[in-house]
């Protein structure tokens, strides 16, 4: 456990030295990579959303693909379709971006919700039904959409059905001063975002790397007390005078997935409740649904998380 916690501890430093000012947020991302959880990236343009993974991707030895999604692309653009080949006289499979390990779906919400639901059954089932046949998908594929939190002309907000396929919701903001400095300087000392193959960006983990990290993540032990704990905040949700919805039991697994994640990357091989509460905004702010009177009163979801949170007894 130790060379491969050594692993992923040089690979979230490298992220950090490039994509400056975020630490929180990879240190979010990396959870969501060894949890096996799909991400939604959101933040205003020229924060960094697609940098970050592209970067990430270039770290990791393993197949990326990009789609940029528009409102005019089609579920076959993406999942793949039959041709007919004049030549052989038959029909092939031209398989589609998704069928690959990492795949980033950028601008999510600008695709018609007929687009978005084709990556439904991908997330979820990681296979693809093309013509009645069910396609397996990498035992890594992962997405990570991105969207713009700011304009909402011409988009298709997520359902909440697609919403809850995605681990994670991480919120990508402007770095502080510092940081930002340290990016100019990063830009004078000649680095170019557009140009990553100038960086000498060398893989430090393989697919191989990932898949073994997960099996050791799923294998964290947990007490009762932490168990019940986790259940009891989950339950709180449901009954906030604040929220019209509450998480869900998938939500349930799902945050007993990224705290064994984080409980793993901190060191530890076993969880405590400080990785529940670590990993609780980024898992919860895009399944708890505000009530229309508390969102007039411009209650914001993460205060509602923070006070379910402090209601809840943690135990010794």
């Amino acid at each position: 456990m130790s060379d491969l916690h050594a692993t992923f501890t040089r690979l979230k430093q490298a992220l950090d030295q490039i994509v400056v000012g975020q630490s929180p947020l990879v240190q979010q991302l990396m959870v969501a990579l060894l949890a096996g959880g799909h991400v939604i990236l959101e933040g205003v343009p020229g924060t960094g959303k697609t940098l970050l993974v592209k970067v990430l991707a270039r770290l990791v030895e393993a197949e990326f693909r990009r789609v940029q999604l528009t409102p005019d692309i089609l579920p076959s653009d993406i999942l793949g379709t039959t041709i007919f080949n004049l030549n052989s006289r038959d029909f092939t499979l031209k398989k589609g971006p998704v069928f690959t390990q990492i795949l980033l779906a950028d601008e999510i919400n600008r695709t018609p919700p007929k687009t978005q639901s084709a990556l439904l059954e991908a997330m979820e089932e990681q296979q693809v039904t093309l013509d009645g046949e069910s396609l397996p998908l990498s035992d890594l594929f992962w997405v990570i959409a991105t969207q713009n939190s700011l304009e909402f002309e011409g988009t298709y907000p997520l359902p909440e059905a697609q919403l809850d396929r995605f681990l994670f919701k991480l919120v990508v903001s402007y770095p502080d001063a510092a940081a930002e400095k340290r990016m100019l300087m990063n830009s004078q000392a000649g680095f170019q975002a557009k140009r990553l193959d100038l960086a000498n960006l060398n893989p430090l983990a393989t697919v191989e790397h990932i898949l073994h990290a997960r099996r050791l993540v799923s294998a964290i032990a947990l007490q009762e007390s932490v168990l019940d704990y986790l259940l009891a905040v989950a339950q709180k949700t449901r009954q906030h005078p604040d929220l019209l919805l509450g998480a869900s039991p998938r939500s349930a697994v799902a945050w007993l997935g990224a705290s064994k994640a984080q409980a793993w990357l901190s060191g530890r091989e076993f969880v405590t409740p400080d990785d529940i509460k670590a990993v609780a905004s980024p898992l919860l702010r895009h399944r708890l649904i505000l009530r229309p009177e508390a969102q007039l009163d411009g209650i914001a979801i993460e205060s509602v998380i923070s006070a379910v949170l402090a209601q809840v007894p943690v135990p010794r």
